[in-house]
């Protein structure tokens, strides 16, 4: 096997980045990294700068192809794309690694571990070539998530985000909502609180560990919509419940939400909560995606103000797009409470920022406090 020098010397260094965002595409498949290669690359915002077979030819080349966000295939032959995944980021970094694997429960399991190890978001393939060559959700997927990760980042790091028109310009994709760093926030309401919601996306495995580590036991239930497919969702739930202190189970149709465990939204389904008989239960469907998201976080919220009222305390984690936005504003005018990760310490700041610039915030805060900012909240504590 090839012997691969990890040094940080590539040419970009700590040099802010600017013009269109380079792509290095690492998949064993010909085929696939040709499609990729065509559809990523005829987006004016998206240079491809490279490809690679496997994740030891990936290394090789890190110096010489300089990739700001790297499209990266589980199984391969030689290195798979796990192994490699840390040698990537002690190159650099600050590069950006987006996960692609089939749905199978055993890629979906590698891909939670990678993010756990710093890669930003994954992708899910469709099971055949031809398949992957046919399907236009995938393709809007990848280059949605190269785009907003990238542009985030950059922000992030001092660069500037490419300027000219993107394919997707005026989808809920585009990369970040940039806002007035002066919005005013909103007083936090003095209603109790009985239920805890999360909404994110894009870095929000990784978030949603640290808040429920941040924030130890609560006695009120707690419901998270994070997009994610349908096996994904099943494999997170395991990992949280592993991870915290926190039960946190796939919801199902008819269960009677219970104080200190948390629900997490199957995918491709909406999770909604209805009363009964006196008792808070879930209620899953299938209706049209919002926001181009099934599951997304409006119908969640709106069912929690018509259950709840004041007693909702929202969250607003990394994403991208602007799901939940108008739930949200619902919420607080209806005496709810709603904090949202800074941009900062978001993957991609398009759902907390879209918040935050309505002015529907009453808190902004770095991941790493959220959990306790919570707790202080529930507590009554003030800070």
């Amino acid at each position: 096997m090839q012997t691969v020098s990890l040094k940080n010397n590539g040419p970009s260094g700590n040099v802010p980045r600017s013009g269109q965002y380079r792509v290095m595409i690492v998949d064993d498949s010909a085929v696939i990294r040709g499609l990729m290669s065509k559809w990523l690359g005829e987006d004016p915002a998206i240079k491809i700068v490279g490809t690679a077979g496997n994740g030891e030819i990936a290394l090789a080349s890190m110096t010489r192809y300089d990739p700001e966000i790297i499209i990266l295939d589980i199984e391969m032959p030689v290195m798979d794309g796990l192994t490699a995944l840390p040698g990537f980021f002690e190159i650099n970094p600050d590069v950006k690694v987006v996960m692609a694997s089939t749905l199978t429960k055993r890629n979906a399991e590698i891909s939670m571990r990678a993010l756990s190890m710093g890669a930003s978001d994954y992708v899910a393939k469709p099971e055949s070539n031809r398949e992957i060559a046919s399907s236009l959700s995938f393709q809007e997927e990848i280059i949605s998530k190269v785009i907003s990760i990238a542009a985030a980042s950059r922000l992030r790091n001092g660069g500037t985000a490419f300027k000219g028109k993107t394919s997707l310009v005026d989808r809920q994709f585009t990369a970040f909502t940039k806002v007035s760093n002066n919005v005013k926030k909103r007083k936090f309401s003095g209603h109790k609180s009985s239920v805890l919601a999360i909404g994110s996306s894009t870095g929000g495995p990784q978030a949603l560990l640290e808040v429920l580590k941040g924030l130890g036991e609560v006695d009120i239930p707690i419901v998270i919509t994070q997009h994610m497919p349908a096996t994904f969702t099943r494999i997170l739930a395991s990992h949280l419940t592993q991870s915290t202190n926190f039960t946190c189970k796939e919801a199902e149709e008819g269960d009677i939400l219970e104080n200190g465990k948390v629900y997490l939204a199957p995918g491709d389904y909406h999770m909604t909560i209805v009363e009964k008989a006196g008792k808070q239960v879930v209620a899953l469907n299938q209706d049209a995606p919002e926001n181009f998201c099934r599951p997304s976080v409006e119908p969640m919220f709106r069912s929690l103000i018509d259950v709840y009222g004041a007693g909702v305390f929202a969250v607003m984690l990394t994403g991208m797009g602007h799901d939940g936005l108008e739930a949200s504003r619902q919420l607080v005018e209806a005496g709810g409470k709603l904090i949202a990760q800074d941009e900062q310490t978001s993957i991609v700041w398009g759902m907390p920022g879209a918040v935050y610039g309505a002015g529907l915030c009453s808190g902004v805060y770095p991941l790493d406090q959220i959990g306790s900012k919570i707790k202080e909240k529930l507590s009554g504590v003030a800070k």
